[in-house]
């Protein structure tokens, strides 16, 4: 599939998806919808008797609990049914995301032991890890920064006046706290095959670096080595080629199971906080791309037209990941040495997920907004650097984002109930920040390979 043609299909397939999810919501999934809500309902009226009953030894009282019992029940029951309905769409993204993952681990260890024998030395694997980290560290803080200007000028928390959730409601989410022990964990290995096994993108670094570095100290015998791993990439890069031909079909199942099993109506309902979040991540786009461009200059913007493709995978499957196979073979044409990509882009997928970054900032702190807690810029800026620290390591953890909004904002003590407020639209500011972290990524490894001087002329496009 040509690559012109693989951007049309895929965009095709956004739009078929948004249709096809508001007539399946209508059509099916409204009357479960519907059930849902009534039995959420009953449940909040019930939680409020319960809490204002007395004595708790009266029949009354135990009618109540049987009664919210009965409705939690309908609540599940309504659930899991409405996932039983999506599941034929939900199981086209599974497929390509689950091929993605078959791919992603193999490339990562297979490229990054080439990219980092051929370097050969270890001072430059310094090097370039040094500049790597300083674009790394310099992104994020920018892109916590800019969340955090944006949304005290913005104030959605405060002008959409949201009901708010009960402060004890449990939203399913379990907190992250700032832990060295859970850290070195997660990115020291104990076992290469579990890393593997389990999509852990930092311990695979970690064991490819030592693997390339010993490769390089053998000599020569380490050569054959390196052209087996060379030679295996290409065919895990031929691999992908097939893959992306489901693209279109995965944006389509992804794209329709959010909408119908949402609705068009969120839209409206979260309009003022979807539409200034996703002008904050255009902003960021704009901030990204013109720091690009100070070293690139003008193929900045070549390098955004040759990524796009990656970044509409990004944004239908909802995850930077499904993006990754794609974003390395583009960048190696835009001219940057695979031993730069092979480097750069696995860290970026744990320390440079912008698009993440600036959600951070910008949901913790609308989350105040709605409860009507003032934080000032001092405890603002500390909110910024936890979870600047918090967030580095867990992209492989599921709902990231929430994941450390919970473990931070307790510390602020804004009710981690506000979560619930999240949760709905949650899927639909998770495709945005899935491009832009498609971006961040690409811009920093061309930035880097640049650096390095290592930054050739663009290849030919070819047909995958």
């Amino acid at each position: 599939m040509q690559k012109s043609k693989l951007t049309l299909y895929i965009f095709i397939a956004l739009i078929l998806g948004v249709i096809a999810g508001y007539i399946y919501n209508a059509t099916v999934i409204n009357n479960i919808n519907t059930k849902i809500n009534a039995a959420e309902v009953n449940i909040k009226t019930l939680d409020e008797q319960i809490t204002t009953s007395a004595d708790t030894t009266t029949a009354t009282f135990k009618a109540l609990k049987k009664e919210r019992a009965a409705q939690a029940i309908i609540r599940k029951a309504s659930d899991t049914a409405r996932e039983d309905k999506l599941v034929g769409f939900t199981v086209l993204s599974d497929i390509f995301l689950r091929l993605i993952k078959m791919i992603v681990a193999p490339l990562v260890f297979t490229t990054l032991v080439v990219g980092v024998a051929k370097v050969g030395d270890i001072s430059a694997v310094g090097r370039i890890g040094g500049k790597t980290l300083l674009w790394f560290l310099s992104a994020t803080l920018v892109s916590l920064l800019l969340g955090m200007l944006l949304v005290n000028f913005f104030k959605p928390g405060e002008a959409m006046h949201l009901p708010l959730p009960d402060s004890h409601l449990s939203t399913g989410i379990q907190k992250t706290a700032l832990s060295l022990r859970d850290f070195i964990g997660h990115v020291f290995p104990k076992s290469f095959t579990e890393a593997m096994a389990n999509n852990e993108i930092l311990q695979i670094v970690i064991f490819s670096l030592f693997f390339g570095v010993a490769t390089a100290a053998i000599g020569e015998k380490g050569l054959i080595v390196i052209k087996a791993m060379d030679a295996i990439a290409h065919v895990i890069l031929k691999i992908t080629g097939y893959v992306m031909q489901l693209a279109p079909l995965a944006v389509f199942g992804a794209i329709t199971a959010i909408i119908a099993k949402q609705g068009l109506g969120i839209l409206s309902t979260y309009a003022i906080f979807i539409g200034e979040f996703y002008f904050s991540l255009i902003v960021l786009w704009v901030v990204i791309i013109l720091a690009g461009s100070v070293v690139l200059k003008g193929r900045a913007f070549k390098l955004v037209a040759r990524i796009k493709d990656a970044m509409l995978i990004a944004f239908g499957t909802s995850t930077s990941e499904a993006a990754y196979p794609k974003v390395l073979l583009e960048l190696e044409r835009f001219g940057c040495n695979n031993k730069i990509v092979s480097f750069v882009l696995p860290l970026g997928y744990s320390f440079n997920l912008d698009g993440s970054m600036m959600y951070m900032t910008f949901a913790s702190l609308f989350l105040a907004q709605s409860y009507n807690i003032h934080l000032s810029f001092e405890q603002q800026l500390s909110m910024l650097l936890i979870l600047m620290l918090t967030s580095k390591g867990i992209a492989g953890v599921p709902r990231a984002s929430l994941v450390v909004i919970a473990g931070t904002i307790s510390m602020f003590n804004i009710p981690e109930a506000g979560l619930a407020l999240l949760i709905g639209i949650d899927p639909l500011l998770d495709m945005g920040r899935s491009a832009t972290n498609v971006l961040g990524n690409a811009m920093a490894t061309a930035v880097v390979s640049k650096w390095e001087g290592e930054l050739g002329n663009a290849q030919q496009e070819e047909i995958q």
